[in-house]
């Protein structure tokens, strides 16, 4: 079996383009994949386009050898948007292989080491206004009942306003005001997760922890900006009862050494369509569970990335817990074949072969690529915030 072509099709969800991959072969059997990384739709197509060279006329089922193809041939080695145009050829290239043999990927990974996934849900089930533009608590408390009704046991929300590097009493009121709302609304028995999304210093997060510690996180994640881990471990070190979730933003193992030799989490979140795809998150995995900290893969993206997610969830022993969107646009199950269902915030083991997912690409061509809204932010002063 041979690699004959190698193409995308990008779908505007609104807040996000996503970016799948579509891996054909000589023997009539095709895969897919995702690639979708927000507000660099056209670069990771681009270098879609400029790693397919490499890989045509290879078996796609040589999925380390192609690996190692795409990441040492390209010489410089790639950040983000490079290692997501790989993580979506590598999805595809497992699609292959499990349709190729009539199983679900999960089999080729190990087999199953349980029988269902834990999803949690986004306030809002991920709709973007809910998401990043409703921050009072009795929104957000609205938005949890929501959550809550629709059969989640677990969900995260960003409680945190926009920070200055040292910000005052009202930001951590208004934070714990937020949270206070939410867990009124849900009761002990839920699971909250709260995203700093990396708005502010280790000694501003710091503080937010300690607000926001009685309420029992699940974990606090993000708490500062991923590119100093040495402000990472620091801060799980002042909290050490709140669980420190950090990874979405690191790209391969390597990223990953330091912040587990530091100590600077419990939980790590790689990126199966940004860190080197399916492979490379059980490495990252494998090297997680011998420090014993869990894994909750990140996944605010396209269908395609929630199965494969799924099936890495199911074969990953340290695995905790899995994200998804479920409502960032009505039509997001329709430009697929066979979405991911999930019933009381649980997804069952996938039967189907591959990842179990198919594209309606004339679906999908009804939403072709727009420029995403911009998530631009500023602090009083008019200085430029993370969002």
């Amino acid at each position: 079996m041979k690699i004959i072509r190698i193409s995308t099709r990008v779908v505007n969800a609104r807040m996000r383009n996503w970016v799948f991959v579509k891996v054909e072969t000589d023997e009539g059997v095709t895969g897919w994949g995702e690639a979708s990384l927000e507000w660099k739709t056209r670069a990771v197509v681009g270098c879609v386009e400029d790693l397919a060279p490499l890989v045509l006329g290879e078996d796609p089922r040589r999925i380390e050898h192609l690996y190692q193809i795409m990441y040492r041939h390209s010489f410089f080695r790639m950040g983000v948007i490079g290692m997501s145009a790989l993580s979506g050829i590598e999805q595809a290239c497992w699609d292959i292989w499990g349709k190729s043999l009539g199983v679900p990927v999960y089999q080729l990974l190990g087999g199953a080491v349980r029988d269902s996934i834990r999803m949690y849900d986004h306030l809002g089930g991920g709709e973007m206004s809910a998401l990043y533009l409703q921050d009072q608590p009795e929104q957000m408390a609205d938005r949890a009942r929501e959550s809550i009704a629709a059969g989640y046991t677990a969900i995260k929300a960003l409680v945190v306003p926009l920070t200055e590097p040292l910000d005052s009493m009202p930001a951590l009121r208004h934070a714990e005001r937020c949270m206070a709302a939410i867990r009124d609304a849900v009761g002990d028995d839920v699971d909250i997760m709260v995203d700093v999304h990396g708005r502010t210093t280790p000694a501003m997060a710091i503080q937010y922890g300690q607000a926001l510690a009685p309420y029992r996180l699940y974990f606090f994640e993000e708490p500062c900006p991923a590119e100093n881990v040495a402000g990472m471990a620091q801060v799980a070190r002042a909290l050490p009862g709140v669980p420190i979730a950090a990874g979405e933003r690191l790209v391969t193992r390597f990223a990953f050494r330091e912040l587990l030799e530091r100590g600077a989490c419990a939980v790590v979140q790689p990126d199966l369509c940004h860190c080197g795809g399916l492979w490379e998150a059980r490495k990252i995995a494998a090297m997680a569970e011998t420090y014993y900290v869990s894994i909750a893969p990140h996944n605010p993206l396209g269908p395609i990335a929630t199965a494969a997610n799924v099936q890495f969830g199911f074969a990953t022993p340290n695995f905790l817990i899995q994200e998804a969107i479920r409502s960032d646009v009505p039509w997001r199950d329709e430009v697929v074949t066979t979405p991911v269902t999930v019933v009381d915030g649980h997804v069952g083991l996938p039967e189907r072969p591959g990842l179990g997912i198919e594209v309606n690409e004339a679906e999908a061509a009804r939403h072709p690529f727009e420029q995403e809204t911009l998530m631009q932010t500023y602090h009083r002063d008019h200085s430029v915030a993370d969002w």
